[in-house]
């Protein structure tokens, strides 16, 4: 059964979508897109028969801001979701056209799904890690595995490989399947072994980098990898160095989080080979993508994701349509929720007029490219910062503006050069002022473009300031700064003091 003409007809005939949504999974330690370790053989298999999208940022980080974005097809300007505690983790209501239903329940993503007849099932413990409540809106079944985000995907996969033997060789659906493992703590079971412990790290990981780290500050840093300092993890999950003190250290954290991948990879092969199994697989659309990407020391912080930087809002999606045959690069920009845009469309729906997502549904079923001309990302749970990718004569460039660093090294303007410098080294910004002024005309016209399509009075990024920051940091300052102190770096401690007065605590602020 072929699908291309879904797009272009308007018509549809039996549909079956699988969407395996991974947990902190940047796209290049994966082989499809370059990674020299082998960690994603069955995601390499369907990227090799389908189109891989290099560009493509999530508009809101990290893990609620995101998905909400995905889901309701908004910008977290628009739904009010930015953060992960306080006023920006929940949805902003919609009074007074707020009726019987909400507006997750009536133009989300699910509900956008069901009104051209499709089932929408989920298997994910996110909305209750979460208390994201308004996530499960449309779906009509719901299944969770009950480990708040902490699941392994031996205990995710069987629950998904039972709904198929109940209900996968029925007509139109569309099950969403979210696997955890490469999300900190790295608690693959013991009995996985350590696959790539004779295998060479990335090459920009090098004892330099990692003394700079170490000199360094902030939550998730070297010196402090799994919070803000004192918490002991290796005794509970073995893969998780408790600092990055040697580049030993550093192996075993990479080795951790390419283990988690190899795991998730393994078990959602079962899904594909159930599919199989039923003679379906070459006639269902297999998506894989995730909310966000981790950072593994850009930035100084280590498994986490905590700015709206390349590394934490670049992520991979991997697209297999049935009749479109043989691998595609889609290199153009997008945002995740265009792809959701353009799924709909596929399937003969129409986009609500309250999306942001854009979709290029004509130009996917042409198999060539529409994109955007940059993105904005915004991140709001562990630090308050924005950036703009976009590309300048053939180069692409990130622009981060940070508005409140989290109590990490993370200057007010920030720019790199994503083809020299993929890893974030070099900041521009003081180098190229020119660049700087094009990212920020941007950043200006996106938000006037918020604003201008907003039913609210108010940027939720700045509630979030107003708050007292991001969720993550609040409060943790005064015992930070003591900790800088009697770890030798007494300088950055006086630094976020004078930076931070009003969260610094009373005779802390010298």
């Amino acid at each position: 059964m072929l699908f291309v003409a879904v797009w272009k007809k308007g018509y549809r005939s039996t549909v079956r979508i699988l969407y395996i949504d991974i947990d902190s999974l940047r796209a290049d330690h994966l082989g499809c897109y370059g990674y020299h370790r082998n960690t994603s053989p069955n995601i390499d298999r369907i990227a090799a028969q389908g189109v891989r999208f290099d560009n493509l940022y999530v508009s809101d980080a990290p893990c609620l801001p995101s998905r909400t974005a995905l889901w309701s097809g908004q910008t977290g300007f628009h739904t009010g979701v930015v953060n992960h505690g306080g006023a920006g983790a929940q949805p902003l209501v919609y009074p007074p056209s707020r009726g019987f239903r909400d507006v997750m329940g009536t133009t989300g993503w699910m509900a956008m799904l069901r009104s051209v007849g499709i089932k929408t099932v989920t298997v994910s413990s996110f909305g209750d890690r979460h208390s994201a409540w308004h996530w499960y809106a449309g779906f009509n079944e719901i299944y969770n595995p009950g480990f708040g985000g902490l699941d392994n995907a031996d205990q995710v996969i069987p629950v998904a490989l039972d709904w198929l033997d109940r209900r996968g060789r029925e007509d139109n659906w569309f099950l969403h399947v979210n696997l955890w493992d490469p999300h900190t703590p790295y608690s693959v079971p013991e009995i996985f072994g350590d696959p790539f412990k004779d295998q060479a790290l990335p090459t920009w990981l090098t004892e330099e980098i990692r003394l700079k780290s170490w000199h360094s500050y902030g939550p998730h840093s070297a010196q402090e990898p799994n919070g803000f300092g004192g918490e002991a993890v290796r005794a509970t999950y073995r893969r998780n160095p408790d600092q990055l003190d040697s580049m030993t250290a550093v192996r075993e954290w990479i080795d951790g989080y390419d283990t988690g991948i190899l795991y998730a990879d393994t078990w959602l092969g079962q899904l594909l080979d159930k599919l199989d199994s039923f003679n379906l697989l070459d006639e269902t659309i297999i998506m894989i993508g995730a909310d966000h990407g981790e950072n593994l020391g850009e930035l100084n912080i280590w498994g986490d994701h905590q700015t709206a930087d390349q590394i934490t809002c670049r992520v991979p999606l991997i697209v297999r349509w049935p009749g479109l045959n043989g691998a595609r690069v889609d290199a153009s920009l997008h945002y995740h929720f265009d792809w959701a845009a353009t799924l709909i469309e596929l399937l003969g729906g129409r986009v609500p007029a309250n999306w942001d997502g854009l979709s290029f549904a004509e130009a996917f079923g042409n198999q060539t490219e529409q994109g955007r001309s940059y993105v904005v990302m915004s991140q709001g749970a562990w630090s308050c910062q924005r950036g703009v990718r976009f590309d300048h004569e053939n180069e692409p460039y990130i622009c981060l503006r940070t508005y409140h660093d989290g109590y990490k090294q993370l200057e007010p303007l920030m720019l790199y050069n994503l083809r020299i410098d993929p890893h974030e080294q070099n900041n521009l910004a003081a180098s190229r002022p020119d660049l700087v002024m094009v990212a920020m005309s941007r950043l200006e016209a996106w938000l006037a473009e918020m604003m201008v399509r907003s039913v609210f009075d108010v940027d939720p990024l700045m509630t979030v300031l107003r708050e007292g920051g991001p969720h993550h940091t609040r409060g943790q300052l005064p015992a930070y700064l003591e900790r800088l102190r009697v770890t030798g770096r007494a300088h950055y401690a006086e630094r976020l003091a004078m930076l931070h007065p009003n969260e610094a605590g009373p005779n802390l602020a010298h």
